[in-house]
């Protein structure tokens, strides 16, 4: 069985209108293949991925979200967590950038009024939006001000993904004068914002991360998606899904690494050679430390699977109630994501160092490129600290505190 395969599961048919989980996994797939070819050398230079996100795009995997009726391929939220799983496996930066896009891109229906939502639906897919941004907290934060001339934005964004590529910009600005969290929509070829490139992250270089300044931009009341407050009179607990439906692609791409760097030791293991570099020869897989190494690899990174399908599962459940789901309900499914997340997450860490035992020496060639997978996941989990998910589960189970409405970076 291989360890790069994400969960296959076919979505309903009464649900969906376009092609189903199968087709898209299968697209997926082949994007990774075609991504694998040269992803060693597109990770160690390092540059903007222009070229990888029109090969995304060619597959139609940018609107794989978007309802038909808007001109998209009418995917659910599972099938876009296999597709950023399958991606990741290949190479993690691109991974990070597509699940970044897929949260921004359906952020509207859980922050927006249905009019607004399907009107960014369908100029997103009618246009091939790449997005990029995040809605995580910062300080000090953007702010948003209503000027004579109206809305204007103001203020710098460290490092984002997908801000080097982005035809769309999602972020969090507060209110000058009420101090409310906003999500706002901005276009990045708009006056007043300046994107600086220079993020020199040691991982996830693909992930087309970077700053952005706002200075003085103007924002259209459009532009504006709804607010992102935690008062529980302002957040509905179907909107408090939005934090658990995006914690959940950090999983994914967590899983992802995971099973990528074992699929690629493995290879090295078995054959004697890494399939681009056959003059590197590799051990024994007959080695019992080998084995036992490898066993112990998969039963961590298949139990963490197991834990983020049962949240996969939860995630459904709680979209599939809408408006009947409770804030109790709500906080359950934040609490099964936190553990799938940080069980990912240890899968990932684990894996990705001890891969580099397994090979032995000759993992430090950066010809090879086996050092990639620990920097990425090494980088992204540095942005989403396990301490953090660690606390929220042991507050929910040791006092019942609902998890924190918190978005990933």
């Amino acid at each position: 069985m291989g360890l790069a395969s994400a969960p296959s599961r076919p979505a309903s048919p009464s649900d969906r209108t376009g092609p189903g989980h199968a087709h898209w996994l299968r697209v997926a797939r082949e994007a990774a293949d075609d991504l694998a070819t040269d992803t060693v050398a597109r990770e160690q230079a390092g540059k903007a991925p222009i070229d990888e996100v029109s090969r995304l795009r060619e597959a139609g995997l940018l609107t794989l979200l978007t309802p038909a009726d808007s001109m998209g391929a009418d995917a659910d939220w599972p099938t876009a967590y296999a597709v950023v799983r399958e991606i990741a496996a290949a190479d993690g930066g691109i991974g990070q950038l597509l699940g970044c896009h897929y949260f921004l891109s359906g952020s509207a229906r859980f922050f927006a009024g249905p009019a607004l939502a399907a009107q960014m639906d369908e100029r997103s897919a009618a246009e091939q939006w790449c997005w990029g941004g995040g809605f995580a907290r910062q300080e000090p934060p953007l702010m948003l001000a209503r000027t004579s001339k109206g809305l204007v934005l103001d203020g710098r964004q460290s490092y984002t993904t997908g801000v080097l590529v982005a035809d769309r910009l999602a972020v969090r600005a507060v209110r000058g004068d009420t101090g409310e969290p906003l999500a706002v929509v901005v276009d990045p070829a708009r006056r007043g914002v300046a994107i600086d490139g220079e993020a020199d992250t040691f991982g996830q270089r693909l992930a087309a991360g970077g700053s952005v300044e706002f200075d003085n931009v103007q924002v259209g009341t459009d532009d504006v998606l709804g607010s992102l407050s935690t008062d529980e009179d302002v957040l509905s607990p179907r909107a408090a899904l939005a934090s658990p439906v995006g914690r959940l692609f950090s999983a994914q791409l967590l899983l992802g690494m995971a099973e990528g760097v074992l699929a690629e030791a493995r290879e090295y293991s078995r054959t004697g050679y890494a399939a681009m570099h056959p003059a590197w020869p590799a051990g024994t897989p007959h080695d019992p430390h080998v084995q036992t190494a490898y066993g112990e690899l998969t039963v961590l990174t298949r139990s963490a699977s197991a834990l983020t399908d049962q949240a996969l599962e939860a995630v459904r459940g709680g979209l599939e109630r809408g408006e009947g789901l409770t804030y109790d309900e709500s906080a359950d499914i934040s609490a099964l994501v936190a553990m799938a997340e940080t069980a990912a997450a240890r899968a990932a860490q684990e894996s990705t160092t001890r891969a580099l035992d397994i090979v032995g020496a000759r993992s430090i060639s950066a010809r090879l490129g086996f050092d990639r997978f620990w920097r990425n996941a090494r980088t992204h989990t540095l942005y989403e600290p396990v301490p953090h998910r660690l606390r929220d589960v042991g507050e929910y189970f040791l006092n019942g505190t609902h998890p924190p409405f918190v978005l990933p970076a």
